[in-house]
């Protein structure tokens, strides 16, 4: 059986100088994997997200508390020489440092990649940004919603007739950061072999083209300008919301024998599956016009939970249209421990979701509650020195140079 203390991470040190979302939600997710996340705060409001509510509880907004459980929130003034060298010395520390600031900004805090490769060369320094380090925007600032709009993504999302539409979170932000996390774990690989850190350079406009994949493709193979389907798919049909004698399902049929599947066992149409215009899925898409409507008007007659019983027990995939109260009262939900209720010295417990990722060996850390602004400052510090110290020739470091209530 695996020891439960021991997890992905365990030992990885970072240095979390990002704020809002795509960098903190890499974070979390390296935190979850075991690795001690030092969050680097502003001294007097800490992380912007800590001002974004409602939705709040108890003054303390909600938004913060979704990408930052299990790290330890260190308060410093970067514009004061003393924090600056206490954040040069934790990434001394460090093995790998992520950072969202503007282009060139850190460097005049004595805190880039090159200046801090020359005190840790092993430290592995991810850089996310809207629009990528290099480049004619490398300076500009990148916000999810623009970059939504810029990238195509907006323009495919949204009803045929209606306005292009940006998804329902802020997807590029939340897309980003997982490849930045995935970028650091390959690194760590890599540094396991050549012993040396590098720079990462991960750019949300990059990631949100990336995103496009299939619609990307056809794009650059045909040179055709995609369209919007609302809840259809361009290229499988049918693949999409019905109406219901009381509510909507969603129907996924990824081939031919789940069509047949759906119109002899579930509809009891055979017909329709035997029709030319219908028997394959290129068929069915050139002749979604005729197709749609026939089968809209069989699903109005029961209702949801009745057609979800009927297309499970034949092997198409569908689901039930679910609001967000009903996702986390759900069985399945539950059962596979998607809500985590944590210790919370001010609230008592907190509800929140759990991490997705799942090891038969190594699982991820028990989640602890996000922290208040600078709560671990004192304890981050102390452990720092000592470690310094410990490092150190005998008075080849000034230990008395900085103070938790300075920066």
């Amino acid at each position: 059986m695996a020891d439960a203390l021991i997890h992905p991470l365990d030992g990885i040190k970072v240095l979390d100088l990002s704020r809002i979302l795509a960098g903190p939600w890499c974070t979390q997710t390296l935190a979850d994997l075991g690795a001690e996340v030092w969050k680097i705060e502003e001294a007097k409001a800490g992380d912007d997200t800590r001002g974004w509510m409602p939705p709040e509880i108890g003054g303390e907004s909600t938004y913060f508390q979704c990408c930052n459980r299990s790290k330890l929130s260190v308060a410093v003034d970067l514009r004061q020489l003393k924090g600056q060298e206490l954040v040069a010395r934790l990434a001394e520390q460090a093995d790998v440092l992520v950072e969202n600031f503007r282009k060139g900004a850190l460097e005049r805090f004595g805190l880039g990649f090159e200046q801090l490769r020359a005190r840790n060369p092993r430290l592995i320094y991810c850089s996310i940004s809207g629009y990528g380090r290099t480049g004619p925007r490398a300076d500009e600032a990148g916000y999810d919603f623009a970059i939504q709009a810029e990238s195509g993504l907006m323009a495919i999302t949204g009803e045929p007739d209606g306005n292009p539409m940006k998804h329902g979170v802020a997807i590029t932000d939340l897309v980003t950061g997982m490849n930045a996390t995935q970028a650091i774990l390959a690194a760590l690989i890599a540094r396991g072999r050549t012993g040396r850190g590098q720079h990462l350079d991960i750019a949300l406009f990059d990631s949100a083209v990336a995103l496009l994949a299939n619609v990307a493709s056809g794009h650059l193979a045909t040179g055709r300008a995609p369209g919007r389907f609302g809840n259809a798919h361009a290229t499988v049909v049918p693949y999409q919301l019905f109406d219901t004698a009381d509510g909507v399902l969603a129907l996924a049929c990824g081939n031919d024998q789940q069509f047949r599947a759906l119109c002899q066992r579930v509809l009891g149409r055979p017909e329709i599956a035997d029709d030319a215009r219908y028997v394959r899925n290129r068929d069915r898409v050139y002749n979604r016009e005729t197709l749609i409507p026939l089968l809209a008007e069989l699903f109005t007659g029961q209702s949801t939970s009745k057609w979800i019983a009927a297309l499970r027990e034949a092997g198409v995939p569908a689901g039930q249209v679910r609001s967000v109260p009903e996702v986390f009262a759900a069985l399945d939900t539950l059962e596979r421990g998607l809500v985590h209720e944590v210790p919370d010295p001010v609230h008592g417990m907190l509800r929140m979701t759990a991490s997705p990722l799942r090891f038969s060996e190594t699982p991820v850390r028990t989640p602890t509650s996000p922290p208040r602004l600078g709560q671990d400052t004192d304890d981050v510090m102390r452990r720092m020195l000592e470690l310094a110290r410990a490092e150190e020739p005998e008075g080849g470091l000034d230990h008395h140079s900085l103070r938790a209530n300075e920066l």
